[in-house]
């Protein structure tokens, strides 16, 4: 079973936050299979709160439902692994898939034990990225588990935490995941609306934007009926919603036919052409800024300006508005330079007159 030779896409894995008693599982499966747009079955097991005294999982009593599943409604199942005596059980039962969830991920010492324990099976792994923004740790899980398991091993993004983050649950920043993907071009990217989201009126949108960006598929929670879920009641959508969602999605082609391509090629040279500019203004700004770190160093001034700084961000975003472009974009990238001249002035400001 793979998931990057299917020919449909998205392929969509949905189910349940958490398994709660058999009926529930086994109703919502039933549902979902008839929306006819769900290919895998997903339900939690093991579920350790952020805080204890919240529904923890129903564990090892759930794994004979997700095999009910399976044998009555037909569709491949799977779940989380947090360690390898949740792998045994897997492996006991048959279940089609595991994924790694984003507080394993984040433990390169919990990735390997859980690695070692599917060393030499045909288990195919969807991995999570760590809960905070460390692309390497993600593709370090990435990398011992395709060293471990024969099966597919492919990436499931669900966004990072953020204490800022106010429209999300957790902060989508999709340049990690496209890096991801450069760095490992072959590999399967998914993508977790649900948790990203954190509320279901944002999951189509979250969900189209992967598919906007070429990824496989998605997972989004389902519960047969979300206002009783006793986990992460919030984010899940019913059956019949996610039909919804799947159906209004736009798929496009992820790579252009040659039809197309002389004209793409020819928008590509040009941006091409104004990233140069751009990268040689950048470094002319840092010159600039070379200048004024001298300048500090010889009158004894602070690195840091505040005010010039709210006088730049203040301007700039003006500036971004009057040509239309994003405020939070523009932000960004002035956070980027201001951190690059930043450190520019104080290495030079460290160093002997």
């Amino acid at each position: 079973m793979t998931f990057s030779n299917s020919k449909s896409r998205p392929v969509v894995i949905s189910g349940p936050c958490s398994a709660e008693s058999r009926d529930q599982v086994l109703n919502t499966a039933r549902e979902l299979k008839n929306t006819g747009v769900v290919s895998f079955y997903r339900a939690g097991l093991w579920k350790p709160r952020t805080r204890p005294n919240n529904f923890e999982g129903v564990g090892d009593e759930g794994m004979s439902w997700l095999s009910d599943v399976k044998r009555e409604i037909g569709l491949p199942v799977m779940t989380e692994v947090a360690d390898a005596s949740h792998v045994e059980k897997a492996l006991e039962y048959e279940l089609d898939v595991v994924w790694i969830g984003a507080r394993t991920t984040v433990s390169p010492f919990a990735v390997q034990a859980i690695a070692d324990a599917l060393k030499g099976t045909d288990v195919p792994v969807l991995v999570k990225n760590p809960m905070h923004a460390d692309l390497n740790l993600w593709l370090g899980a990435i990398e011992r588990f395709s060293s471990s398991t024969k099966g597919e091993v492919a990436a499931l993004h669900r966004g990072f935490s953020n204490l800022g983050q106010t429209k999300y649950r957790n902060a989508p920043m999709w340049e990690l995941p496209i890096a991801l993907k450069s760095e490992l071009p072959e590999i399967a990217l998914f993508c977790d609306p649900s948790h990203i989201s954190g509320k279901p009126e944002l999951i189509p949108y979250v969900s189209q934007k992967a598919m906007d960006l070429g990824m496989k598929g998605l997972m989004i929670e389902s519960h047969i009926n979300p206002s009783v879920a006793l986990s992460d009641a919030k984010q899940q959508v019913s059956p019949e919603q996610l039909k919804s969602i799947i159906q209004n999605l736009q798929i496009r082609d992820v790579i252009a036919d040659e039809s197309h391509n002389l004209e793409l090629q020819s928008l590509r040279m040009k941006m091409d052409s104004i990233d140069e500019q751009l990268v040689e203004l950048l470094k002319g700004r840092m010159d600039i800024a070379e200048l004024v770190g001298e300048y500090k160093r010889d009158n004894d001034l602070a690195v840091l300006q505040l005010e010039r700084w709210r006088d730049i961000v203040k301007t700039r975003m003006i500036w971004s508005e009057e040509l239309g472009i994003s405020r939070e974009f523009i932000r960004t990238i002035l956070e980027q330079v201001h951190k690059e001249s930043i450190r520019i002035q104080t290495d030079i400001l460290n160093k002997e007159k």
